[in-house]
């Protein structure tokens, strides 16, 4: 019996260091980033491991947030775009149509916004089958993976001479490769490489921007209070204390930085069909006092709260925060990026409770405007969406983490086309993009959020090779390409998914050149490398979309 359990322990242990744990590269995340990578590895000839901390592959693309943050789509290329050319393909079948007619779904206004005939690609979806997508795109290359597998961040990082040998997990497996890819929304094999980086917002003097740092007059959307509303729990009367959620420190100087980082949420998939429904679960911990300044907002006049239940197919949302008070939980996240496994954790859990509470405020609550509460009854969780978890999403939205100072920092003056992009390896879009950040007492003693910006670029943008380079004097084998170098400003329309699919393309094959010369990542030839992403459909300037 003895000698069983000892020839036991041996296997697993060369199982869990066994040569088939090796590839040409190894990819360390679950997101949509390194879907595309893994798949563009594959393509051009090389072995991949991904390692993925995550059950569910594909990050918030199939974790809730199937209302695209598009920007313009012509300038999305590549693997990117037969992401949504597959989509586009089921939603074509009439099988796809569960629970309403897809001339209904045409109808309601949708059809135009998230279907392109023309371009066969489909932009908004649900989770299920955005899910279906990235497992179809690993079954169909024969991709390892390994999920639930966790960095182990304090000692499963082994270099030498500059470059990552191997990672270990917590699990207690090893996987060596030649190059790496961090795609995870966190940076932490990143950072436990030893890679610098940033967290929070630079002050404007540091790249020479203008809306990084604190902001308090910019109110680019919808998401501040219009109306004075007291802070304080008995209105007015400051001794009773403030509401849940407002901070009663100095909240900065204007343009000045700071280690704050915009709001985390669950993009929230819920049905209005009667048969696809799930009443909103009401939190073990549920505090009603928590969302008074809603209550409070609603009271003023605020008609608004319903604005981002955006309509995705079969009678379901993507829901978005929208307005002062939301999903959005303001200043509960400050430190999410640097914090341990299990802390993380309990923020989730944190953000989750919080959410949920925040339904069922607006579901049951009887002091509620009457039209509030009608509408809310209209809906529920999809049922058949995140089963394994309840019907709530399996992915936080991290909107913003550790961000690489890398080779190139993007800045706002890339984003603005303020300055020539050098090396474009994929382009951007979208406004920079950046929620609240802050919930705080004004000068005149009422509350108000800030750090909410919507910026538009004049057209699209370049996103430079360098700002998914580590320094080479740091790391030679590494590429970032979710966690990119860039400032906070900036990073707020880098951080779309489809820019994160195209960057993650990009990477892979910046990894398969270095291989091939047998060279560091920063020393890939450009030149080479543009003519390879341009043959695999990325898209690196603007006059690729006249042509």
């Amino acid at each position: 019996m003895l000698l069983l359990v000892v020839l036991c322990a041996c296997q697993n242990e060369i199982f869990k260091n066994t040569p088939n744990n090796s590839a040409d590269v190894i990819i360390y995340g679950g997101t949509s980033a390194a879907v595309t990578a893994a798949v563009q590895t594959v393509k051009m000839g090389k072995t991949v491991i991904v390692v993925s901390p995550d059950k569910h592959l594909g990050g918030l693309t199939s974790g809730g947030l199937g209302y695209t943050d598009t920007g313009n789509k012509a300038v999305i290329g590549g693997l990117a775009r037969e992401f949504y050319h597959r989509v586009w393909q089921h939603y074509n079948t009439d099988e796809a149509w569960l629970w309403e007619k897809h001339s209904d779904y045409g109808n309601r206004g949708q059809g135009t916004v998230a279907m392109d005939g023309e371009n066969r690609t489909m932009w908004i979806f649900e989770p299920s089958v955005a899910e279906q997508v990235m497992e179809d795109f690993v079954a169909e290359n024969n991709i390892k993976v390994y999920r639930d597998e966790w960095l182990d961040r304090e000692n499963g990082v082994v270099k030498e001479d500059g470059k990552i040998i191997s990672i270990k997990t917590l699990s207690g497996k090893t996987y060596t490769g030649k190059i790496f890819i961090d795609a995870t929304y966190e940076g932490d094999l990143m950072a436990s490489a030893g890679v610098s980086y940033h967290v929070g917002r630079e002050s404007n003097s540091v790249y020479n921007e203008t809306w990084n740092g604190f902001q308090p007059e910019a109110r680019h959307h919808k998401h501040w209070f219009m109306h004075d509303i007291s802070p304080y729990k008995i209105p007015s009367d400051p001794n009773s204390g403030v509401l849940y959620g407002v901070s009663t420190e100095n909240p900065g100087e204007i343009g000045a930085g700071d280690d704050k980082i915009q709001a985390y949420c669950f993009r929230m998939c819920m049905s209005r069909h009667p048969e696809n429904r799930v009443p909103f679960p009401k939190p073990a911990n549920y505090d009603t006092s928590k969302y008074e300044l809603l209550l409070r907002s609603l009271e003023a006049g605020r008609p608004d709260f319903f604005e981002k239940f955006d309509a995705i197919p079969n009678k379901k949302t993507d829901t978005n925060n929208h307005g002062p008070f939301s999903s959005d939980f303001i200043g509960m996240n400050y430190d999410y990026p640097e914090a341990s496994y299990e802390r993380r954790q309990d923020i989730i859990q944190e953000h989750r409770d919080y959410q949920a509470g925040l339904l069922w405020f607006v579901a049951n609550d009887p002091r509620l405007p009457e039209y509030v509460k009608t509408e809310m009854a209209n809906w529920g969780l999809a049922k058949d969406e995140f089963t394994d978890n309840d019907n709530w999403p399996h992915q936080i939205y991290v909107r913003e983490a550790r961000r690489m100072i890398g080779e190139y920092v993007t800045t706002e003056n890339d984003v603005l086309l303020k300055r020539e992009v050098p090396q474009s390896v994929g382009m951007g879009s979208y406004a920079m993009d950046s929620h609240n950040v802050q919930r705080y007492i004004t000068a005149e003693g009422f509350v108000q959020n800030e750090g909410d910006i919507g910026v538009k670029p004049p057209a699209p943008y370049a996103i430079s090779l360098g700002s998914i380079l580590p320094k080479k004097e740091e790391c030679s084998n590494l590429l970032v390409p979710v966690c990119v170098s860039s400032s906070h400003i900036a990073f707020g329309s880098i951080r779309m998914e489809p820019v994160f699919m195209i960057l993650g393309q990009s990477a892979a094959v910046v990894a398969n050149l270095a291989i091939e010369n047998n060279i560091s990542v920063q020393d890939v030839s450009y030149n080479e490398l543009k003519e390879l992403l341009i043959e695999k459909g990325q898209i690196l300037t603007l006059n690729q979309t006249k042509e």
